[in-house]
């Protein structure tokens, strides 16, 4: 996603947090299995689960560290492990090679794996809205996508959503850049257009007195889930463990939100690359965006979204073999009533 450690590193984190007991106290379940308990194999008692992320640690993915750093995975049995993603590596191939367990994504590349052979099945969303957005200078004559017409823009290689807005909005003359995952040229030339994540360049600008403007890439009706994903095997094999690592991650994450300074402090022990202010934009762009939702929205998906993002990729031609887009994810791995509600409960 974006520039980190130069060296990945494998995290495990165990240490409990006062929020933990309430979430706990909660009882929230999950169908057909509940939220708690489950089969171990693992030489401490506990059941052994490897994350693939998608990137180095950073708050993007506080959830899962709040999670494991809260004590959630292992109260319901799970020693999960973060793994880092190397440079050049795939999450989806590494999960599909059985390097790991899980890994971190998003709904239009399970789709697309899924097209190509490979049964890949999201569990649940991470975001409910990819924080990905086109970043231009305050004075752009660019104010929506329409506007890219005449324009150049750094964009990562292949990126489906520049040739989905291409063609619906009808652009003849977009000159595509590779993208450097760096705000370098951005912020030398008043006239630069770049890919970015919400969540984190508008940081770099701003820390060096430029004024931007941002355009998610969502409001051009492309608009594919951030998920956790395994292989269709797993699912079926281990549907205890998905439940379990499903409503633990959402308790996380809902941890994390409420209060990300513990796991931001934490985060910073494993990539030097953050700083404590980045990490305070990056969590607070995540509330303000609502990207990962709040209360029921947490961890959701529908079928609608699913089969909008579907048509979209069949359209646009990326997908070359037809498939039944619900066999790509599962839904009965989320947990049923208001988590937030209850753990507030558990708190009075």
């Amino acid at each position: 996603m974006r520039l980190g450690l130069q060296i990945p590193r494998v995290l495990r984190v165990t240490k409990w947090a006062a929020f933990g007991a309430a979430l706990l106290a909660a009882g929230v379940t999950v169908p057909g299995t509940g939220c708690r308990g489950g089969a171990v194999n693992s030489a401490n008692g506990l059941t052994p689960v490897r994350v693939q992320l998608d990137w180095y640690p950073q708050p993007e993915h506080g959830g899962f560290f709040a999670a494991a750093l809260n004590g959630y995975y292992k109260a319901e049995g799970l020693d999960v492990t973060l793994v880092p993603l190397p440079q050049f590596g795939s999450a989806e191939q590494l999960v599909m090679n059985g390097r790991a367990d899980f890994g971190l994504g998003s709904s239009d590349k399970i789709l697309e794996a899924n097209a190509n052979g490979l049964p890949l099945v999201a569990v649940a969303a991470t975001m409910q809205h990819d924080p990905l957005a086109v970043m231009v200078h305050k004075d752009s004559p660019v104010h929506d996508f329409k506007d890219l017409e005449n324009h150049t823009i750094a964009a990562q290689t292949g990126a489906t959503w520049l040739k989905y807005v291409t063609i619906r909005y009808g652009l003849k003359n977009v000159k595509q850049v590779s993208s450097t995952r760096s705000v370098a040229n951005f912020l030398s030339d008043p006239n630069y257009i770049q890919q970015i994540f919400m969540t984190s360049e508008p940081y770099f600008a701003k820390q060096a007195n430029v004024e931007v403007r941002t355009i998610p890439i969502s409001s051009s009706g492309y608009d594919p889930y951030r998920v956790q994903f395994v292989t269709r095997d797993y699912a079926a094999q281990h549907p205890d463990i998905v439940a379990k690592f499903v409503c633990a991650s959402i308790r996380g994450w809902i941890a994390y939100l409420e209060n990300p300074e513990p796991v931001n402090k934490y985060l910073l022990t494993l990539n030097p690359a953050l700083n404590p202010a980045q990490e305070a934009y990056s969590a607070q762009a995540l509330k303000d965006g609502s990207f990962v939702g709040q209360d029921m929205e947490v961890g959701r998906m529908t079928v609608a979204r699913w089969q909008a993002t579907y048509d979209q990729l069949k359209g646009l031609g990326i997908l070359k073999n037809a498939f039944d887009p619900t066999t790509a994810y599962s839904l009965k791995f989320l947990p049923t009533g208001s988590i937030v509600a209850k753990t507030e409960a558990a708190v009075r």
